[in-house]
């Protein structure tokens, strides 16, 4: 495959605005950069995720935090799927039409690895961003490259005589956590790099709750992680001005950090900047105004820079949602109600009656970890918990009544109905937590509900029987193991739910569980004569964030923790999802 070569974008001597995404933030997975092209949303540069030679886990949640208004910090760890499963994710964005600059970031610990990922990248990048500066990594990688000119400059010229044949543009990330940056990005520029991106995130520090006074972030060192947002902006302007002055005006720069609107879009420009960064102000847009914010942080930056700021309306700051969107509050734990070997019933001290399906919350246990939960009951609040993994492993173990437990949220958005006369909800076991804020809140459209369940424990036992059964008739079928066992009954709910008279048509069927189960559901369902735009799935993809910064949770470009969990089989076929 091959695609025409490009200039790179100039902005800072013409004092033109492009805008580009930055590594580790909403970008992260191709299917969102396909997202923002087909949403017209105005990056000029896309900027991937840092990918290295072999997969990578990252660290354990918590790995994004924010601790005050627009103070966020980050210990993701490199979490990537190696550049064997990024390759044909970046090679398939190329042939679906990408419009925008590529700029595929890499991480390595050696120089014939960053080689190797320069060489398997250049077929497809514009651009291959050289990560020497990630403040939370793993020693030998990040910032631990950046901090030296002379290992930093050695790094570009050893990765420059392995890999002669580069036709992509080579930048270099660099720290801010140094003495004088503008003298390691000169080094680096004359062992053969062709361009800047600064800034990477400041620190790394412990970064404290303010509810906990504990320690967030989990890490490789030791719970610290980078410092980005509104309290690095004046670092990143100084650092790129520093920068423009060291390698003169025909490098291209990439600057960033901490740009919060149109005037400190103009003023990373009048640093030096040929294209603006823009990342953690993105949590507190939302991605469905990404695009109005954009265009208004462009045009407000054109406006100062060509001296008419004043005779301009300021907007983008009306797109910035105000206060901590991570707050963490404290709850007792009063309840705790084994339901089988695997299964608890957790209740907490408080309530949330502002709660609807589609939405969910993220519990933490400080030293441990947190995950994302939906609310089953919102008085008191009450959650379903699956032994998984190591966070609901303490959950079993160590969590007792009287202890305290913090929650964050709600994140994502209420569930959007097709006009219906009668919902089929069907689900597996824990998927009851999400069933009953759904069967709230068709209950206040008037919808009537029957509730398919099937469950894993012998004996038919659901977890909210009584609950759900006060919204229409439920019935819960034992796997015993044939997993699945429960669609085996749709035929005779479908019968039943229209023998009444309702049509098939006016009934919407809302499927909640793993996808395998909700695929073979949906299709049996489809089978029936059902079209697709009629049946809702809880697409619960894994969120790190809720915010929308890691992308994480994107389900065909769109992000569950912005636009909810439920998504219609339509949308979910065309993007390839199911």
């Amino acid at each position: 495959m091959s695609f025409t070569r490009r200039a790179f974008p100039m902005g800072h001597k013409d004092r033109s605005v492009h805008l580009a995404t930055v590594s580790g933030v909403a970008s992260t997975k191709p299917e969102i950069i396909r997202w923002m092209e087909k949403h017209g949303v105005p990056f000029d540069i896309f900027t991937t995720k840092s990918y290295q030679v072999r997969p990578n886990p990252g660290n354990r949640e918590p790995v994004i935090c924010e601790t005050g208004p627009g103070h966020f910090g980050n210990s993701v760890g490199l979490r990537n799927p190696g550049m064997d499963v990024a390759f044909p994710q970046l090679q398939k964005l190329r042939e679906d039409g990408l419009k925008g600059w590529l700029n595929v970031s890499v991480s390595a610990d050696n120089p014939d690895d960053f080689a190797t990922l320069v060489k398997r990248f250049d077929s497809l990048a514009d651009s291959i961003e050289l990560n020497f500066s990630c403040p939370h990594a793993k020693s030998g990688y990040g910032a631990s490259i950046g901090v030296d000119k002379d290992i930093a400059s050695d790094y570009v010229r050893r990765i420059c005589a392995l890999y002669p044949e580069r036709q992509s543009l080579l930048f270099v990330k660099l720290t801010p956590n140094v003495d004088n940056i503008g003298e390691i990005a000169k080094a680096v520029i004359d062992a053969g790099a062709d361009g800047i991106s600064a800034i990477n995130t400041v620190g790394p520090v412990t970064h404290i709750d303010p509810a906990s006074g504990q320690s967030i972030l989990n890490s490789a060192k030791g719970g610290k992680g980078g410092k980005s947002g509104l309290w690095v902006r004046e670092i990143a302007l100084k650092a790129v001005k520093e920068i423009r002055q060291s390698v003169g005006d025909d490098v291209p720069v990439i600057g960033m950090g901490g740009i919060w609107g149109g005037a400190d879009c103009a003023a990373m420009i009048e640093a030096g900047a040929d294209a603006v960064g823009i990342g953690s102000v993105l949590a507190h847009v939302g991605q469905p105004y990404w695009h109005s914010f954009l265009n208004a942080v462009a045009y407000e930056a054109e406006a100062i820079l060509n001296g008419d700021g004043e005779k301009i309306e300021t907007t983008s700051s009306n797109f910035i949602s105000k206060g901590n969107l991570m707050e963490y509050k404290p709850f007792k734990v009063i309840r705790k109600v084994l339901h089988s070997p695997d299964t608890v019933l957790l209740t907490l001290d408080g309530s949330m009656n502002d709660f609807h399906a589609g939405e969910f919350v993220f519990l933490w246990i400080p030293g441990i970890g947190e995950k994302p939960f939906s609310v089953a009951k919102t008085e008191p609040l009450t959650f379903i918990i699956k032994k998984r993994g190591q966070f609901t492993q303490a959950v079993f173990d160590t969590l007792k009544e009287g202890d305290s437990i913090y929650l964050r949220g709600p994140y994502g958005d209420a569930v959007i109905m097709p006009d219906a006369k009668k919902a089929i909800i069907i689900c597996g076991g824990t998927g009851e937590a999400v069933a009953l804020p759904l069967a709230n809140d068709l209950s206040g459209r008037h919808i009537s509900m029957s509730f398919l369940v099937g469950t894993s424990v012998d004996g038919n036992r659901g977890i909210l029987e009584k609950e759900l059964s006060a919204f229409g008739p439920y019935r819960c079928i034992s796997d015993s193991g044939k997993p699945g066992r429960v669609l085996d009954s749709l035929d005779s709910v479908v019968s039943q739910a229209t023998s009444g008279g309702t049509a098939l048509a006016d009934i919407v069927f809302c499927l909640i569980g793993p996808e395998i189960f909700m695929k073979i559901a949906s299709d049996r369902i489809c089978s029936l004569g059902v079209q697709p735009d009629m049946v809702m799935l809880s697409m619960e993809k894994n969120s790190m964030c809720g915010v929308g910064l890691c992308g994480e949770c994107s389900c065909g470009g769109t992000m569950t923790c912005q636009y909810g969990t439920f998504m219609n089989l339509s949308f979910l076929r065309k993007e390839n999802v199911l």
